[in-house]
């Protein structure tokens, strides 16, 4: 069993309150929990949910949060990220995570391979591009499932503040698709409003 598995076990083992959430994991936990990849990461990230009002959350986070006994037992803590602030496609795709022995406390869902990639080309640091990286050497990517998916993403980020970064995320893109899936670059279209340059993020 991979040591995020034995975190996320224990943290099911220790919920005792009454409600029964489902925990929505993202990033390169996701990765790591539905395939063979293996790499450090020092936390679970959680995307906030109806389910993850504050009252939980808090709960959630006092059991396994940074500050946790669980944590440092661990050297990996739960991380709770809002709603809207990854790039995710449109309704993304989430798979049921089955711990075995795992007590009916909390459910696991995994964000599907696809949408994480299409989620690190936001901030698209080192570890991100490795993950990306990763991911298609195991053939697990493909050019047009990750087009799509793509598109799905921008659609839904280009309709508030959010859009103003969406020509960076592109351009993380085409480095993708070019250096990466030795693909040629695709053309991704945006609301004329939309400028060709952003900076920070």
């Amino acid at each position: 069993m991979k040591l995020v598995e034995r975190f996320l076990l224990e943290l099911a083992r220790g919920w005792t309150h009454a409600s029964r959430p489902t925990l929505r994991i993202l990033g390169s936990t996701a990765l790591i929990l539905q395939t063979d990849y293996i790499r450090g990461t020092k936390d679970s990230d959680v995307l906030r949910t109806a389910e993850l009002d504050e009252a939980t959350s808090e709960k959630l986070l006092s059991l396994g949060g940074s500050k946790s006994p669980l944590a440092a037992r661990w050297n990996h803590y739960l991380d709770i990220v809002p709603n809207g602030l990854p790039l995710l496609p449109h309704a993304p795709k989430w798979h049921p995570l089955v711990l075995s022995d795992a007590p009916a406390t909390l459910s696991f869902e995994v964000l599907d391979v696809v949408d994480v990639v299409v989620s690190k080309l936001k901030r698209f640091g080192e570890n991100d591009r490795g993950d990306i990286d990763a991911m298609i050497e195991r053939g697990l990517v493909s050019h047009a499932s990750l087009v799509e998916r793509f598109e799905s993403a921008i659609d839904d980020f280009s309709h508030d503040a959010r859009a103003e970064h969406l020509p960076r995320y592109i351009r993380n893109f085409n480095e993708v698709e070019r250096d990466s899936l030795g693909v040629d670059e695709s053309v991704i279209e945006l609301p004329d409003w939309i400028g060709a340059e952003v900076t920070g993020d």
